[in-house]
């Protein structure tokens, strides 16, 4: 059997209170296979972000359960960030990088907040698999969009989690960088057996993955596997005939 890397079962997420309230997720029950790659789609305000933000436990449901690697994520916030650091990878739109150290550094700071030894070998060796073998010392304003983009990939894949979760990474790059940021992410899951779930809302980046899951107003209203950029689209311009039917 397929490893179970991810699975959502009846989870809900409410925001506020009375007539304040907010359903942003409306019980999602989800399962992805280890080493695939997912994108999660949907307009503004559908869910996705507080989707990869419960899936990541960097938020906590409302009620539901949430399963990582085959754990709950359940517990303590120290506990729940303990795992978080093993076992789950980031990626952001916005790099997030520390802007006073270099590339090494940058990549090498999980390990520090972990309060484990850094592994300088294994960072370096996951930089190289990016393209920035010769830009250890660089610091982040010396490196383009793109390439900063790459070292958040290696500095989220250098503890080798479960899953790596990206919520739009390509959204503030060029084209040319995103197509290359694409085909690293792409290339982790192919290669190295990575698990990886994308938000996106760029139906070009969508077609990189192996499935696509379509959310609208807090509930999944499809899933299409295989997909292209012009079946992407199409689905993406009738999601409210799918709400209108369920």
């Amino acid at each position: 059997m397929t490893k179970e890397a991810l699975r959502l079962h009846g989870v809900r997420k409410v925001h506020g209170t009375g007539e304040n309230q907010v359903v942003a997720l409306d019980g999602v029950t989800l399962s992805l296979s280890a080493g695939t790659f997912t994108a999660v789609m949907g307009p503004s305000g559908s869910g996705k972000s507080t989707l990869l933000q419960v899936a990541a436990g960097l938020d906590r449901p409302t009620s539901g359960e949430v399963f990582v690697d085959g754990r709950e994520m359940t517990g303590g916030e120290t506990e729940l960030t303990r795992f978080r650091r093993d076992r789950v990878g980031f990626v952001f739109q916005q790099f997030n990088l520390i802007p006073t150290v270099d590339v090494l550094a940058n990549v090498l700071l999980p390990a520090k907040l972990a309060g484990r030894r850094p592994d300088t070998a294994r960072a370096e060796e996951m930089l190289g698999r990016v393209g920035l073998g010769d830009r250890l010392r660089h610091y982040p304003h010396e490196l383009s969009g793109g390439q900063q983009q790459r070292v958040a990939i290696a500095r989220a894949l250098v503890t080798s989690p479960a899953v790596l979760f990206a919520d739009e990474p390509t959204g503030a790059l060029d084209t040319r960088s995103a197509r290359d940021v694409l085909a690293l992410l792409q290339e982790a899951v192919r290669v190295h057996g990575q698990t990886l779930v994308m938000v996106t809302h760029d139906p070009v980046a969508a077609a990189r993955a192996d499935a696509v899951v379509f959310l609208a107003d807090g509930r999944i209203v499809g899933r299409m596997i295989s997909p292209t950029v012009d079946a992407v689209a199409e689905r993406l311009a009738h999601l409210g005939d799918d709400l209108v039917r369920g």
